[in-house]
């Protein structure tokens, strides 16, 4: 299998950490939908990244599809709970810090237009997503070692994207003094071999 993705995605890192906890091979082939030569809409009609392109020449997009698709695909270390509950508050986790990166990257697009052209009523209100959902992450996790449940599983490694583009991309966000258990979080989900090895490229 083919993923198509750009080292920088955070939705990219997302199914790339989870290819390498599941120990699934695949292609990675580097294609960003900003550049002009992108073959991105060849494969996703929404011209979105990251896209997985099966033996079949079937593409499955969107993180969370591709994330549900490979953790059904291989028995290696589920990351998704089979009982209905527990999958369910995982999948509200991710669900929590996607969103949180959707607002981070809206305000990263919205700062590279021109000055003059700039919301800063769109950027606050985006900004306002990213306090209440690291708020909510927090306060959710509390003094728990993982975010849902009593072992590491997708939930977590949403979460460490999350935190991880808002590193990369908006370090004037100082969420590490704010939340410490979320710190402890990201700090441990580091020393992991996944998230060591797909940190994204030096801006």
């Amino acid at each position: 299998m083919k993923l198509i993705a750009a080292p920088a995605s955070p939705y990219s890192r997302k199914v790339r950490i989870v290819l390498a906890e599941k120990k699934i091979d695949y292609e990675f082939i580097i294609d960003s939908p900003g550049e002009a030569a992108t073959r991105v809409p060849e494969f996703n009609p929404l011209g979105k990244i990251p896209v997985l392109v099966l033996e079949d020449d079937t593409t499955l997009f969107d993180s969370r599809v591709i994330v549900e698709y490979l953790d059904n695909a291989s028995p290696v270390g589920r990351l998704i709970p089979d009982d209905t509950r527990a999958r369910i508050q995982v999948r509200r986790w991710e669900a929590l810090a996607d969103g949180c990166t959707d607002a981070a990257n809206a305000v990263v697009v919205e700062s590279r237009r021109p000055a003059a052209k700039q919301s800063g009523e769109w950027i606050a209100r985006q900004q306002g997503k990213i306090d209440r959902a690291l708020r909510a992450m927090s306060d959710e996790l509390g003094t728990r070692a993982w975010c849902s449940g009593d072992h590491y599983n997708l939930s977590d490694i949403a979460v460490g994207c999350a935190l991880g583009y808002l590193d990369y991309r908006m370090t004037d966000i100082q969420w590490r003094k704010t939340y410490p258990n979320l710190a402890k979080l990201a700090e441990k989900l580091a020393k992991r071999a996944p998230f060591q090895d797909t940190l994204p490229p030096r801006i």
